[in-house]
């Protein structure tokens, strides 16, 4: 290919999502390095032509076109997805709904453009500046390819984009459902409000993720925005409130079971459980951590996460009793809530007495462990300083980075003193192999960067948007709609079942309920030998 085509489509996205994803695409080759030359045509569209000095295959030029149409919603990548017949509209050409392609580069620009094309280093920044792009692009023909195994292995298929996050993208609704922009405005209000989403954050998610909301909001955004989003507020909680009816809910798939105070114990002080938090911490990281890595080998790396999601909880809590179901802890591991069913036990046994199982599930009621600090480690975890800090279990962004690149991360995040790589093999104890290929991911995404021997966190890194860019935000929010629907599959299910039959429903005391013996059944009885 000796040239990128990108092809800005109104019949992917509203005309003002195509002028909003121009002047994003033209932003970022610009500041790349690359030359590029752009017309429009008469329905609005946009092609933006990137001459290459040297030709790229057709796989690199469809994947750096597919990483850009990953950030513009209206960039339709078909040119480069097929070798043979994917063509585009040059500038002059004939347009079918009447006019012609205008080109918007001088034209003696674009004629110098043309003959001095783009050198290879620039593309190579490009590159680079889509590395989550690409990266979330392997990551999704990976599970494409793992989804279509034979019949019995099911794998994660990637997350399938909403109807309503589509809309809030590309700005295009179906009017069979929508009489107008203010309703179909008011349904991804709605989906965000539920969502737990504030103004501010669909203020921001506007100029960003969803263009296509403020394309139907078009001028009228800071006028209506604040009071429909109130509206939408009200409503989610209205309907919330009468799905509830009576009952309450909780974000886990088992209610809070409710204790007598005789029978686990007396509940601590918030205090008392940041500072029993703060204690197992250091034992973690001093002695169970290695334990773990020596006894459980390729396991280990999911109970050491586990464990530190448990210590998440009881932090965010307040509580040292665990009695929530295993899909909080899958989506906030990343994991298959099967896969935490299983793991919970052996951490438990693994634990040496800091979690200890202390009640059974029984219908909405979860598992209830307890977390304590045996005697044994007392003396351990009050000689170590605790080390100031957050403990997290997976964070979305390394639900596509890997569980080995979240320890490595987290091994640079917590280190005192900036680690070498050997430092690092020392402290999550991967081999330098994984080590080093985590490394390479994380640089590869700019959450971490080389002084000299020494790795340290990039200080302007944001997870959350980077999360965001490697699709693994949505594969969260796709976790957690999953997760809804099951509970709520589940509580219907004990809904239906969990009637009480009385005694006195099935036999009446007072009815004599055997029957007087005819002659025809005297008969019976004596042809059969009954006497």
């Amino acid at each position: 290919m000796a040239t990128l085509c990108l092809d800005l489509d109104t019949s992917k996205a509203a005309p003002a999502v195509v002028r909003s994803d121009a002047a994003r695409l033209s932003a970022l080759l610009e500041k790349c390095g690359l030359r590029f030359v752009e017309d429009f045509s008469p329905s609005g569209g946009r092609h933006l032509y990137v001459p290459l000095s040297e030709r790229l295959d057709g796989a690199q030029a469809r994947a750096l076109v597919e990483a850009l149409a990953l950030t513009c919603p209206s960039l339709d990548p078909g040119p480069h997805q097929n070798v043979t017949d994917g063509c585009i509209r040059v500038p002059g050409s004939t347009h079918k709904s009447g006019g012609h392609q205008v080109l918007v580069t001088p034209l003696t620009a674009a004629y110098d453009i043309l003959r001095r094309r783009n050198p290879g280093t620039v593309v190579a920044r490009l590159r680079h500046a889509l590395a989550p792009e690409l990266r979330r692009l392997q990551e999704n023909r990976r599970r494409s390819r793992l989804a279509a195994t034979p019949a019995g292995l099911t794998f994660p298929a990637p997350a399938r984009e909403t109807a309503v996050r589509r809309m809030a993208r590309t700005g295009l609704y179906d009017s069979g459902s929508y009489a107008s922009p203010s309703e179909a405005r008011m349904a991804i209000l709605c989906s965000m409000a539920a969502s737990g989403h504030t103004a501010q954050d669909v203020r921001a998610a506007m100029t960003d993720r969803y263009p296509g909301l403020a394309a139907l909001y078009g001028s009228k955004a800071d006028r209506l925005l604040e009071k429909e989003f109130s509206r939408a507020v009200t409503f989610t909680a209205k309907s919330t409130a009468a799905g509830r009816g009576s009952q309450s809910a909780h974000i886990n798939d088992t209610s809070h079971p409710e204790y007598s105070q005789g029978g686990l114990s007396e509940r601590s002080s918030t205090a008392a459980v940041q500072q029993l938090a703060n204690d197992v911490e250091n034992v973690l990281y001093a002695v169970l951590d290695q334990k773990l890595i020596k006894n459980y080998g390729r396991e280990s790396t999911g109970l050491r996460l586990l464990f530190r999601s448990v210590l998440g909880y009881v932090r965010t809590t307040g509580r040292d009793v665990l009695d929530v179901g295993c899909r909080t802890f899958a989506a906030a591991n990343g994991k298959h809530h099967a896969t935490i069913a299983r793991l919970l036990p052996v951490l438990a046994a693994a634990s040496d007495g800091i979690l200890t199982k202390v009640a059974d599930a029984r219908g909405r009621n979860a598992d209830v462990y307890l977390i304590q600090l045996p005697e044994s480690y007392r003396k351990l975890a009050k000689d170590l300083s605790w080390r100031q800090g957050k403990i997290y279990g997976v964070r979305p962004v390394f639900r596509s980075l890997g569980d080995t690149a979240a320890l490595v991360y987290e091994a640079i995040e917590r280190s005192r003193l900036s680690p070498t790589t050997a430092g690092i093999t020392r402290a999550t104890g991967y081999s330098r192999t994984a080590v080093d290929n985590a490394l390479a991911a994380l640089l590869a995404v700019r959450m971490i960067h080389r002084a000299g021997r020494e790795w340290r966190v990039t200080a302007g890194a944001n997870l959350k948007a980077l999360a965001r860019r490697l699709g693994a935000l949505e594969d969260f929010e796709e976790q957690v709609s999953r997760h809804r629907r099951e509970r709520a599959a589940w509580q219907a299910w004990l809904d239906r079942h969990s009637t009480r039959i009385d005694e006195n429903d099935v036999h009446d005391p007072e009815q004599d309920e055997y029957w007087a013996l005819t002659e025809q059944d005297v008969g019976w009885a004596q042809l059969l030998g009954v006497s």
